[in-house]
């Protein structure tokens, strides 16, 4: 999923819980599952198996019906079915590894907003992201079947399941926040009864400290999108990962980084990657309109707007 973990359970005891040390292991399988970084894993033989019912483990099953439920969720803006987007993007390996890393990429935002070189949608390039509903899957025999045409990236997605997975089984040990990449499942407050604390850093400007933070003494998920890290230059326009299926194209937003607290890390993860593609007006909107959630967006010029649900957690 190439991203960072954290791991954090409250327990009485002075000393680490020995469950810990089995979380690397956890998200070694999850990997090998559900990355589309490696050829080997059992993803990318799926999206290699071309009309043809190819059997899932339960892993790869429940993530790909936990990406169909957030399609729906977002009225279709959040999708696996990105990955030849993504790749046409230029996001055809690991972040590592990509031109510019996360250390140049405030240097680079500044000096081409100056120049505008942002890339822009043409109508010549844009093509809307086929949907899961061209995909086939059996329940009964836990096969999914891609057309000729798709090919699958979970990413978010897979984290959020995964950063629930991992809480869920470290919550037996304790109060448990599980951090994959940003999406955060949290297992209620601390043994003490006070939150667990949450930043939201400023984008572009990460060293300079949190936004705002945010308090939790309930179960519930939470997740950050942003433009500002998953940044690289092709063809001396900046690219980032944030696909719009309705183009095929990175999303145009005035939005640059959307924190959503939802009662699962997969909503979380969905809302925000979805805010970040509507935008401030039609994202706050959509925000207010679902009881569920609350968030807070940072725009392009600095602006903070939040949700009245939000209020509850500062």
């Amino acid at each position: 999923m190439g991203t960072e973990i954290l791991a954090c359970v409250d327990v009485d005891s002075g000393q680490p819980p020995a469950l810990l040390n089995e979380v690397p292991r956890w998200f070694e399988d999850w990997e090998q599952t559900l990355s589309r970084f490696r050829p080997d894993s059992e993803l990318s033989r799926l999206n290699q198996a071309v009309d043809q019912p190819a059997r899932v483990s339960d892993d790869l099953w429940n993530v790909f019906q936990a990406a169909r439920a957030a399609e729906k969720f977002t009225d279709g803006l959040v999708t696996p079915t990105v990955l030849d987007a993504m790749l046409e993007a230029g996001y055809d390996r690991d972040f590592a590894s990509l031109q510019f890393g996360v250390q140049s990429l405030p240097t680079l935002h500044r000096s081409l907003a100056l120049t505008g070189c942002f890339a822009k949608t043409s109508d010549s390039a844009a093509q809307n992201v086929p949907a899961l509903a061209a995909v086939q899957w059996d329940a009964a025999e836990q096969t999914i079947q891609l057309p000729a045409g798709i090919r699958l990236d979970f990413g978010g997605i897979a984290k959020g399941w995964a950063a629930r997975q991992a809480m869920s089984r470290l919550r037996e040990i304790g109060p448990a926040l599980m951090n994959c990449g940003g999406d955060i499942a949290l297992g209620g407050a601390l043994l003490d009864g006070s939150p667990w604390e949450i930043g939201v850093y400023k984008p572009f400007d990460r060293d300079s400290g949190y936004v705002e933070m945010l308090y939790f003494q309930f179960a519930c998920g939470v997740a950050s999108s942003a433009t500002d890290r998953r940044r690289w230059m092709q063809g001396g326009q900046v690219r980032h990962h944030i696909i719009d299926p309705r183009t095929g194209l990175p999303a145009e937003s005035d939005v640059v980084s959307a924190t959503v607290v939802a009662p699962t890390a997969v909503e979380a993860e969905a809302a925000a990657k979805s805010i970040l593609i509507r935008g401030s007006l039609d994202g706050l909107d959509w925000l207010e309109a679902n009881p569920a959630l609350a968030g807070l967006l940072i725009l392009e010029d600095g602006q903070i707007l939040y949700s009245q649900k939000i209020m509850e957690y500062l």
